[in-house]
């Protein structure tokens, strides 16, 4: 029942992604099992080929996360959660209230032992054809340097096993490419960042350095990384109504992304946005099983074991 053309384009989206999965990989659908299965039904899809769990609450996408989280316990996003707690699903995805998401993340799942705050990753274009790894986008607006350190690990580890680059860059989002330009949380982040060994970092990167090849995570706090993220889909919307997209800003549509995965907690949890199509649905769903497959928050865990006092 997430998102602003649910609970239509989220069922359109399943029954795609479907249709692309192996046989042996389930769907489970939480809501109102009333709706559910006559609307698969009415977009041509089968009801028996998912999983339906019956969630007859609903999550607003104005409402207070931690509020309504408890206090609507038979939500799609609590059922959810709770399944994912219990091992009954690996991956849980929403395109519904973002704050409630995150906070059913925290609540039940948990963080990484060792994770200070998790993040939400986005994607950049570069003009070469690969893409720019960009976060925190939203879930930490206030990072201190050693969050953005953390930052850097995760979308390291993000993109070398679910993006498959074998040594990726990270770079500091910042207002000039000197060691000391920016604010106080920049130039502290910067010394950190210099003298790890846990990735490769590439120092500063400016504004106009996102869409090329000279990172490939670009660590900022949310935000910065939000207003970032949101000025791109603005101007990719703009460019699409007056028809000036070519093959390169296409890729800017968020709808080939799907959704941004939680980094740093004890599952594979993705929020989409909050006007996704079908087709944003699709992909958020087939990214979810990538991130699943490949293990990411265990292998997120192991590279910060080494952090934690016994």
């Amino acid at each position: 029942m997430g998102g602003d053309y649910a609970p239509v384009e989220v069922i359109k989206g399943a029954i795609l992604a479907r249709e692309l999965l192996p046989p042996e990989d389930d769907i489970v659908l939480f809501g109102p099992s009333g709706i559910i299965i006559p609307e698969i039904s009415s977009h041509g899809g089968d009801p028996n080929k998912f999983e339906i769990v019956d969630a007859p609450e609903v999550i607003g996408m104005g409402e207070r996360p931690i509020k309504a989280f408890t206090q609507k316990p038979m939500s799609s996003i609590s059922v959810g959660f709770r399944y994912l707690k219990n091992k009954e699903v690996d991956s849980f995805a929403s395109a519904g209230n973002s704050g409630a998401t995150l906070v059913g993340a925290m609540y039940s799942v948990n963080s990484i032992p060792g994770v200070i705050r998790p993040s939400t990753a986005g994607f950049i274009p570069k003009e070469d054809g690969g893409v720019n790894i960009i976060l925190d986008i939203g879930t930490v607006p206030d990072a201190r340097p050693d969050v953005l350190y953390q930052f850097a690990i995760l979308g390291s580890i993000y993109a070398r096993y679910v993006h498959c680059i074998k040594n990726p860059r990270v770079g500091l989002l910042n207002i000039g490419a000197e060691e000391e330009k920016g604010n106080l949380l920049c130039q502290s982040a910067y010394r950190l960042l210099n003298e790890s060994r846990d990735f490769q970092f590439a120092g500063n990167i400016e504004g106009g350095d996102i869409f090329l090849d000279k990172a490939d995570v670009i660590v900022c706090d949310g935000f910065t990384g939000n207003i970032v993220l949101k000025q791109l889909e603005a101007i990719y919307q703009i460019m699409n109504h007056r028809k000036l997209v070519d093959e390169y800003f296409a890729r800017f549509d968020y709808e080939n992304y799907g959704g941004s995965p939680i980094l740093g907690v004890n599952s594979t949890v993705m929020i989409g946005h909050g006007v996704s199509s079908s087709k944003a649905i699709k992909n958020m769903i087939l990214l979810s099983k990538e991130i699943h497959d490949a293990k990411l928050s265990q292998k997120i865990k192991r590279a910060l074991s080494r952090y934690i006092t016994k």
